[in-house]
């Protein structure tokens, strides 16, 4: 049996809007505190007199930040990650039952076995600037709901009372680009990393502040690494003498629908990304798998990019055009 004092210590934290419940690897004891300061503020301080080899906490929705910057400000290691990743390793555990206690339980387990990344500690621009950008997509997906609606009715009186919650929302949406603007121009990191990623053909404003939003990790990992976190790494579906067609799945849906977007005006004035997609074309690739391809290689490039600090014509796949 191994001693518990030199073991690492794994800590898993269930969050919920009341209360938190924090699991040891070293113990079978749960700790349970408020979702508040105070609680907050014990968990913390009984972290801080032993060495943690990690602390485990899923997203939930926003409840999860308090802590999480709380033991991010205390220099503790802390990962953030998706709770469908842990419900799976419970499945595959055999942990059917489902309470705050288990949960805090799994977490460790994660933790010991899948050997997340750690989260990093974000500015105070960049949380806000999170917000911003996820307020205007969600009201940009009100907007698109309502102009369905509207498209689908034939009663003036609901076309009318539809024209008016559509004027509403295009004036929020106008004022949050302005506010997202003023943001990332008032933060020298921002803006900086914000004109190195509109310097490239077809990468507009929304693309370049749902990065700096939402993906952090843009120039800190290498290109596979960094397509897997946005979803665009294919999987293999092969068994036996099967081999089924690749398809990718999971990680980041906000970011890969935005680069979707950006991907699709860059295969038209993109010099790099139009060249790349002809020459898959006239390879055969079905129209989906060649658009994929090339939000794989949009993204590699802007990855590129912000790790070397460049601008887009100083890329040498610019320059060899």
């Amino acid at each position: 049996m191994t001693d518990s004092f030199s073991a690492p210590l794994f800590v898993g934290i269930d969050v919920a809007r009341e209360k938190l419940d924090l699991a040891r690897s070293d113990s079978d004891a749960i700790l349970t505190v408020a979702n508040d300061p105070d609680g907050i503020g014990r968990i913390v301080a009984s972290l801080r007199q032993t060495v943690v080899a990690l602390i485990v906490i899923e997203a939930t929705g926003g409840l999860e930040r308090a802590v999480l910057n709380a033991l991010l400000d205390a220099n503790l290691p802390v990962v953030l990650v998706n709770p469908g990743h842990v419900r799976h390793l419970a499945r595959g555990l055999g942990i059917l039952a489902k309470t705050d206690a288990i949960d805090a339980r799994v977490l460790v387990e994660f933790g010991r076995l899948a050997s997340p990344r750690l989260a990093e500690k974000r500015s105070a621009n960049q949380v806000e600037l999170d917000a911003l950008v996820t307020c205007r997509r969600q009201l940009t997906a009100v907007r698109a709901d309502q102009t369905n609606r509207r498209n689908a009715t034939a009663s003036k009186r609901a076309i009318k009372a539809i024209d008016a919650v559509l004027k509403i929302l295009d004036k929020q949406i106008d004022d949050l680009d302005r506010q997202i603007r003023k943001l990332i121009e008032s933060d020298d990191d921002l803006d900086s990393i914000d004109k190195l990623l509109r310097s490239v053909p077809g990468v507009g404003k929304v693309l370049s502040s749902t990065l700096l939003a939402e993906l952090n990790e843009l120039g800190k990992i290498d290109r596979r690494q960094i397509g897997a976190l946005v979803g665009l790494a294919p999987f293999n579906r092969d068994s036996g003498i099967l081999k089924g067609k690749r398809s990718i799945r999971g990680g980041r849906t906000a970011v890969r629908c935005v680069l979707y977007m950006a991907t699709i005006t860059a295969i038209r004035c993109n010099p790099v990304i139009q060249k790349f997609a002809r020459r898959l074309q006239n390879m055969g690739k079905e129209t989906k798998v060649v658009i994929t391809a090339c939000m794989h290689k949009l993204l590699a490039l802007l990855n590129a990019m912000i790790r070397d600090n460049l601008q887009w014509d100083q890329l040498n796949v610019v320059k060899n055009l």
